[in-house]
């Protein structure tokens, strides 16, 4: 017998030949504990996050899915889901739960003549840049490659190319979903569009996604791209004048900023290895020669320690950042959404980088906005469309002995950046301590997705995530 949490509370005594016949019918695997590929499935990215699901149901396809949700509805257990395993929140792995492993599910088909790509939930963003570049094309995706695709796309999605062609979630053309009673559907604007329109930025919420239906654009196989690098005494003056070159800037640009401790870039003079800097990373989604000319003020902007502005593969530009941000560190991150950067929020943040924790920790800006802001609020359930910058407080460090001190420099630096927020933020970003925001995230679009909650998971089977409860529903978990 296996002790599995049950969905609503205590646990759930499962026979071992329910689970053995379970085995045998998936394309896939069942671990438990001690078993070959149990430990690889339940480690994710943040390691902080070290739980032990009581079960693990390794996927290999929508059918194997179906089975899984079925299982787990049939038995009243507990189901926590994984793909890519990026999210800081770490809702992936629940101790004591069946956890049901996407990272299988790879498949990343391209049609270069219709400019679509079928993804499966468990591809990386590696994994589709390397397969849409292969034909000079990309879907906007994040900036880290090994970021899983679902996670990303689920949450809305945005990076490097998001100003000139939207968010990931503005080029899905369609879904292919098991919902909360095993069935399977396939949703898009003409067919259950009301789910659709959830996905789009509502989460895990209403369904286990098991392929995703891109639109793709052309670029590539190079975009004018790199790093900027200042003292962060210039910090200030640098990031009123970055707010004028944004706000002027044409779609294809994007330019984000980061504050931390100079890592030992070889590029990088080693006198400033260890020193706080403030980097502009820049990238136009375009033609090269508008690009170096799109670049031209911001490069202007004081005196550079080094600017390595130039003509990058967009499969390398978009793993540029990895090193930073490998598997196997302790991350918590808080993050708000801002109109502007007005002078007073700039000194706060320029004072908080001479104070980092640890140096691994950083604080990154990302200018968004382009066609991402021309989108209507209520066309999908991401709502913050405006042109705005959205804040990460990234600690990262490496001991549990360093737990509390980088947690609390975080969530100082969030509390003092509240009164220059809009109140939104970005529910990727935002760690598992969080519940109480879910709310104010979704805005004037809560509702609606408590009603298609209501409809598709009325009795929130889905809930190890950033949870959107059912509408009017005496079901709903406390």
């Amino acid at each position: 017998m296996t002790k599995i949490n049950a969905l609503d509370s205590g646990s759930v005594s499962v026979e071992d030949e329910l689970i053995a016949n379970l085995d045998a019918s998936l394309r896939g695997n069942v671990f438990q504990p001690g078993t070959s590929g149990y430990e690889k499935a339940r480690v994710i990215w943040n390691a902080m996050v070290d739980r032990k699901p009581a079960l693990v149901i390794h996927a290999k396809g929508a059918s194997d899915v179906q089975q899984a949700v079925r299982f787990a509805r049939k038995h009243n257990l507990m189901m926590s889901i994984r793909s890519g395993g990026h999210q800081i929140a770490g809702h992936a792995v629940v101790d004591g739960a069946v956890l049901l492993d996407l990272s299988g599910m790879t498949s990343v088909s391209v049609d270069p003549d219709a400019r679509t790509a079928r993804v499966e939930p468990g591809a990386l963003l590696g994994d589709v840049d390397r397969e849409t570049q292969a034909h000079g094309l990309i879907v906007p995706l994040g900036i880290n490659s090994t970021t899983g695709i679902a996670g990303l796309t689920l949450g809305g999605g945005f990076g490097w190319t998001t100003r000139r062609f939207g968010m990931t979630i503005d080029n899905l053309m369609s879904a292919e979903v098991v919902t909360a009673d095993g069935g399977i559907v396939t949703c898009s604007n003409d067919q259950h569009a009301d789910l659709f329109w959830a996905l789009k930025g509502g989460g895990g919420n209403f369904g286990v996604v098991t392929a995703f239906h891109f639109q793709l654009h052309a670029l590539g196989p190079e975009v004018m791209s790199g790093l900027i690098v200042h003292p962060i005494a210039d910090a200030p003056g640098l990031l009123e004048k970055l707010t004028s070159i944004t706000q002027a800037a044409d779609d294809a640009l994007t330019v984000w900023t980061v504050m931390r401790k100079a890592p030992p870039l070889p590029f990088l003079p080693e006198e400033w290895h260890g020193k706080e800097v403030l980097i502009f990373a820049a990238c136009y989604a375009g033609d090269m020669a508008k690009g170096e000319k799109a670049m031209a003020d911001l490069r202007a902007l004081g005196d550079p320690i080094v600017d390595v502005i130039g003509p990058h593969p967009f499969v390398g530009w978009q793993a540029a950042f990895d090193p930073l941000l490998t598997p196997g560190e302790r991350n918590y991150w808080k993050s708000h959404d801002f109109a502007g950067l007005p002078k007073k929020a700039i000194d706060t943040l320029v004072a908080a980088i001479g104070n980092l924790p640890d140096p691994q920790s950083e604080v990154f800006i990302a200018h968004v906005g382009g066609a991402m802001a021309r989108v209507p609020v209520g066309d999908t359930a991401y709502p913050e469309r405006s042109a705005h910058f959205i804040m990460n407080v990234h600690t990262r460090w490496s001991t549990a002995e360093m737990d509390d001190t980088c947690i609390g420099w975080a969530r100082k630096l969030f509390d003092d950046m509240k009164p220059f927020s809009t109140g939104s933020a970005y529910v990727n970003f935002m760690p598992e301590d969080e519940v109480d925001r879910v709310d104010n995230v979704y805005g004037t679009n809560m509702r609606r997705l408590s009603e298609i909650k209501a409809k598709y998971d009325p009795d929130n089977f889905f809930r190890c995530n950033h949870n959107i409860r059912p509408a009017d529903s005496a079901k709903a978990a406390e």
